[in-house]
């Protein structure tokens, strides 16, 4: 796309570059629904067309966008694998591209976010479950304690069971397992 800031209604733009504005908000969008920023969405959409890699400054100029931001967007992107630093470099400047796949994009993103989930809470409910199972079987506990104690054990129970299937969907997602739509013979 032309270097002209996202933001502005640019004359200048091509009719197939003004199109594609649409498509560029609507990844924004989707974006947006899983958590990511909307404006690192718009980045990653203005990349996901671009036909070479990016500078830094270069995605500043299209988003008009603060230096110290655009690198916050980037490394948020990397982190969800959505973008890739290069090795090579341009006039000693880094050089970034777009993961163009949306199924491997899918999977990049979608990987990370739910093996977050299932860690932070298999962790919770490891540390948890066995002080529960030690309350009810105390004693000193009081007969509606222990009644309480075990609803509470069987809704954990039944949020591991879901989350050791969360963890082999993970697995699976990961393999490539778990396509069966357009391009699933790539993975």
């Amino acid at each position: 796309m032309k270097q002209a800031a996202f933001g502005e209604d640019n004359g200048q733009l091509s009719p197939r570059e003004q199109l594609l504005r649409r498509v560029i908000d609507a990844i924004a969008q989707t974006m947006d629904l899983y958590g990511a920023n909307y404006s690192f969405g718009q980045l990653y959409g203005i990349m996901f067309f671009e036909d070479k890699p990016m500078t830094l400054e270069e995605m500043k100029q299209v988003m008009n966008m603060s230096k110290s931001n655009m690198s916050y967007g980037v490394r948020s992107l990397m982190s969800s694998q959505m973008v890739t630093k290069l090795e090579e470099k341009r006039e000693r400047k880094d050089l970034y591209v777009a993961e163009t796949d949306f199924f491997q994009a899918f999977r990049n993103f979608f990987t990370l976010k739910l093996q977050r989930e299932i860690d932070v809470m298999q962790e919770a409910m490891g540390a948890v479950i066995p002080q529960l199972e030690d309350l009810m079987q105390a004693g000193d506990t009081p007969e509606e304690e222990k009644l309480s104690c075990s609803r509470d054990l069987e809704k954990l129970r039944h949020a591991a069971e879901y989350y050791r299937w969360l963890q082999q969907f993970v697995d699976g997602l990961k393999n490539g397992e778990m396509f069966g739509g357009p391009g699933a013979e790539r993975y």
